[in-house]
């Protein structure tokens, strides 16, 4: 692994299952993160007897910095990342365990975090990621055959512009600590086991006068679904209700954001510079 100057965000990652994916993510973490960085791995009681194994083989390899805790009671996404949260003092990234991480990752957060007082969260592009999704816009694209390669030419398109976005997007979200200050954890009491966490904690951060930005020079690839799937999580018209009792102007904000769709200019450079490169992600 690559060593880095400076202190660079707490790297929390909640397990429930999913051993594959888990294992591809650790893999890629392994493989990227800074020796000294700190890496948490939370078990939220998990019932796959592989996962155990699996977590003991990569703090084995680890840096000092990797740590990892079994909770006895499941508590859900929600109150694992906040008990992260809670065990960390810097900043924060919130990998989920179905995600691929790239060279640099960490080191291009950090520095986005870095780069302004008012930023709350930093979400990278993604083939999985919603509003950050590549190639095509709020789509689920497939995983690209060589993630890196991808992070590689994205690096190398020049400085980043950290262009605003109505909210963050949970499967990677690197949080400010003075965020975190500022408005506190997840809401556990509302959110339950998950989905709606982050649109809520973004949309609190904005109210503070913060702001939520892409990372416009990093890249992190998304199974999705994974990790709290066998627990029959998914996003549905609850979770959104449940948002918009606290924020029932949200939609209205992400409908104007996908109408404008302001990324457009720089998704398209970024599909020409891979092309250019002769890859395809399509």
């Amino acid at each position: 692994m690559a060593e880095s100057p400076g202190t660079l965000p707490s790297v929390i990652i909640p397990i429930h299952n999913a051993p594959a994916a888990l294992e591809a993510c650790l893999d890629s973490v392994l493989r990227t993160v800074p020796r000294e960085a700190e890496v948490l791995l939370l078990d939220d009681a998990s019932d796959d007897p592989e996962i155990r194994p699996l977590i003991m083989r990569f703090l084995s390899q680890g840096g000092s910095g990797w740590k990892s805790e079994k909770q006895a009671v499941n508590l859900g996404f929600v109150g694992t990342v906040n008990r992260g949260m809670r065990m960390t003092r810097g900043d924060v990234v919130l990998l989920n365990s179905d995600t691929i991480v790239t060279t640099g990752w960490l080191e291009g957060l950090q520095r986005c975090l870095e780069s302004s007082t008012d930023i709350a969260t930093a979400t990278p592009w993604s083939n999985n990621g919603e509003i950050v999704s590549l190639p095509q816009f709020c789509v689920n694209n497939p995983l690209p055959s060589n993630p890196d390669r991808v992070a590689g030419v994205l690096a190398a398109m020049g400085v980043p512009s950290y262009p605003e976005l109505p909210t963050a997007v949970g499967f990677c979200m690197a949080i400010s600590r003075r965020a975190i200050n500022q408005t506190g954890l997840f809401d556990e009491q509302l959110f339950g086991l998950g989905y709606g966490e982050e649109n809520d904690f973004s949309r609190r951060a904005i109210e503070a006068g913060l702001r939520n930005v892409l990372c416009d020079d990093v890249y992190v690839a998304h199974l999705g679904g994974c990790s709290f799937l066998p627990r029959g999580l998914s996003p549905d018209e609850q979770s959104m209700r449940r948002l918009l009792s606290k924020h029932p102007d949200y939609l209205k904000h992400i409908e104007a954001f996908i109408a404008e769709d302001p990324l457009a200019p720089k998704r398209l450079a970024l599909l020409d510079a891979l092309q250019e490169a002769g890859l395809s992600i399509s």
